[in-house]
């Protein structure tokens, strides 16, 4: 019997509900552990944890972070890793404050030169593992010591500060409260829109979509949620400049890691890279990419700690790379490559810095806090293992 597009739509919709519940399932434990977290503490610091100004510091501190598992997301999603990422925001962001603070460079010189030097990095990095055949690991391994090396040798193991006004504004600015409202409607118009067109294109194509209940209904939600984001920030100054950057890339890495063959191509080397290069993938090519691109977003991280630091050390930045990998293992990034997702490796992020804040908030001593987040990621890596035993 023969059926139409739309008879086959009406069909498949139960079915394709229980596949996007399942596919999403992951998404919802995240949340609901966010939201588990934020309870317990706001709980344990008699609200103070909830307050505008806590969730105001809380969005701010977690930014680097957020920055750093957006690109290391994409590594390994091509089974990669990148054990540099948090010395390269050291030197990035020293590398800025000695062109500014020593010889007078202009705020966007320096930002441009950080971002600049952050792709040579991650252009070098790459060529050693996609040209020359180093395993990530030992290459980043290196680099993490070399670029570590550089920054103490560039800054003769000196603090560099002040900076301008102009830079410390990039990491501790704020959005005036009327445009945080304004592109905040913006971005929830966007989503329906791109949600209807979505499901218009998939029937079209007589391909299984969610019943229309749960696909508006879910927008509905992260709609609601944006706008009490905003209500609280703007309790207190506004939107940081910090969130809205990490925003505008995390939306960027996550168009192009879903809506575009680049991003086809990175899933496909992950998962089988011998059968990607039998497709006629690059796989060489990808790879040098992604590191150019974690590379730059390290820099910008490196911008945005040295700006709301107001100053560079030779400290800065240390064990951020095991950060934003357990904010990536969090989010659901496989280690075996193939699989991960930019918006929860940000969402595994925030719960990181939640829980820093939040023991700190307690007055926690700080070996706690390393015990903890190694607990963490420990789990989440047996998570992940077990999960893909399950699914073999």
């Amino acid at each position: 019997m023969n059926l139409n597009m739309q008879e086959r739509h009406w069909l498949n919709t139960g079915k394709s509900a229980k596949l996007s519940f399942k596919f999403d399932l992951q998404a919802y434990v995240l949340i609901l552990a966010f939201l588990v977290i934020i309870l317990l503490f706001g709980v344990l610091t008699n609200g103070e944890f909830l307050s505008s100004r806590n969730i105001s510091n809380l969005f701010t501190q977690m930014s680097v972070i957020a920055l750093l598992a957006i690109g290391m997301t994409l590594i390994l999603i091509v089974a990669h890793i990148d054990l540099s990422v948090g010395s390269v925001v050291g030197l990035t962001g020293g590398i800025a404050a000695i062109l500014q603070v020593w010889y007078g460079w202009s705020t966007w010189a320096v930002v441009l030169a950080a971002i600049l030097i952050g792709a040579l990095i991650g252009l070098w990095q790459g060529w050693w593992v996609a040209y020359r055949g180093v395993p990530a690991f030992i290459v980043t391994l290196a680099g993490m010591l070399i670029f570590r090396g550089i920054l103490i040798g560039l800054t003769r193991g000196q603090t560099i500060a002040p900076l301008e006004n102009s830079f410390k504004a990039i990491g501790n600015s704020y959005l005036p409260y009327a445009l945080g409202y304004i592109l905040g409607l913006a971005s929830i118009v966007l989503w329906f829109f791109f949600t209807y067109r979505n499901r218009k294109k998939r029937i079209k194509l007589g391909l299984m979509v969610p019943s229309a209940w749960s696909s508006y209904g879910k927008t509905a939600v992260y709609a609601f949620l944006i706008l009490l984001i905003i209500y609280m920030l703007n309790r207190y100054f506004g939107v940081p400049i910090p969130i809205l950057i990490v925003v505008v890339f995390g939306g960027i890495i996550a168009f192009v890691s879903h809506k575009t063959s680049f991003g086809r191509y990175l899933y496909a080397i992950g998962g089988n890279a011998e059968a990607a290069a039998l497709s006629g993938i690059n796989i060489r090519r990808n790879t040098l990419f992604v590191f150019i691109i974690m590379g730059v977003l390290a820099a910008t991280a490196g911008i945005l700690l040295t700006g709301r630091l107001n100053a560079a050390t030779t400290s800065a930045g240390t064990s951020f790379e095991m950060d934003a990998i357990a904010a990536c293992v969090i989010g659901g990034t496989s280690l075996m490559g193939g699989k991960g997702n930019v918006i929860r490796s940000i969402l595994g992020a925030l719960i990181m810095a939640s829980i820093d804040n939040g023991m700190s908030m307690m007055n926690m001593e700080a070996f706690w806090q390393y015990i903890v987040k190694g607990t963490i990621l420990l789990l989440a890596v047996w998570i992940d293992i077990y999960s893909q035993k399950r699914a073999a």
